[in-house]
């Protein structure tokens, strides 16, 4: 089985409509595949309608989720919630302040954008977005189309858009451990995203991480393209000691990044791991 459990579609900051991302994991040779947009469900319907209405003969899975905002100690994490009851009050809740915070810092971020010089409006950081939510991979669309970066990884630098950067805002990022207690109480399954992404910023501590498994975190994402296989090696070892099973993924944003679907993928014993810890929804089945 090739399987992969970190995907974006439009929804939030990817650039395939959910159908479209339905397709391109049919075309890649996919089983399984994980919608996980930025701090929403938005997409849900259309991927499991695109799902069940694929060719006689064509199987996929799709496994709903989402990717939460957190901090922890200073440090920003990314959190991977899948199979989780999207209805259940308190985390939709939580899902729904962050992304009203988005809009919020998404204006900020342009506001210094333009007072650094760069000529981008509020109205065109929209029109890139569409009805996905505000991002800042969508403001960096908008510095490429202006010519002020080459690129969209170009604009992610201390001279625009990175972590502290000189455009950057502070966001509205939730508490890792109550992030792991909502997902848990809506019946779903946490998994650490890109635990060992130093490009992003400050890693957190692997104490941090003992402490988030023994609060209920279920998983690592330890094969992604921000790891290098001295960290991939690293944070099996941990795992391992730390009994969470070991995913793999693309973190696939259509056009917006170089990394195709299926360039990492999950074991399928890790998947069932998955599986049998998920009470909250169920994956959906072409």
């Amino acid at each position: 089985m090739r399987i992969d459990l970190h995907a974006h579609s439009n929804a939030s900051d990817g650039t395939d409509t959910p159908a479209e991302l339905v397709a391109a994991a049919v075309a890649a040779g996919l089983d399984v595949v994980a919608l996980t947009d930025h701090d929403t469900v938005a997409g849900y319907e259309e991927a499991a309608a695109a799902v069940r209405a694929l060719p006689a003969g064509t199987r996929l899975t799709l496994v709903p989720g989402a990717e939460l905002s957190c901090r922890v100690e200073g440090v920003s994490m990314h959190l991977l919630a899948y199979l989780f009851d999207p209805t259940e009050p308190a985390f939709a809740a939580e899902r729904e302040l962050v992304r009203t915070d988005r809009f919020r810092r998404g204006r900020a971020v342009v506001d210094k954008c333009r007072a650094l010089g760069a000529p981008i409006t509020w109205e065109q950081v929209q029109r890139i977005a569409g009805s996905g939510s505000v991002g800042r991979p969508h403001i960096a669309s908008a510095l490429v189309e202006a010519g002020v970066v080459a690129t969209v990884s170009d604009a992610f630098t201390a001279e625009w858009l990175a972590n502290g950067g000189r455009a950057d805002v502070p966001k509205h990022e939730t508490d890792p451990f109550e992030a792991v207690r909502l997902v848990r109480a809506a019946g779903g399954v946490p998994v650490f995203a890109h635990p060992g992404a130093v490009k992003r910023g400050r890693t957190v501590s692997e104490q941090v991480i003992a402490e988030l498994a023994a609060a209920g975190l279920g998983g690592l994402e330890v094969d992604h393209v921000d790891h290098d296989e001295a960290t991939r090696a690293r944070l099996r070892e941990l795992a391992a000691g730390l009994g969470l099973f070991r995913t793999g993924s693309s973190d696939y944003h259509g056009s917006r990044k170089t990394v195709g679907l299926g360039a990492f993928t999950t074991e399928p014993e890790a998947f069932q791991a998955l599986l049998d810890q998920a009470t909250g929804a169920k994956p959906i089945t072409g």
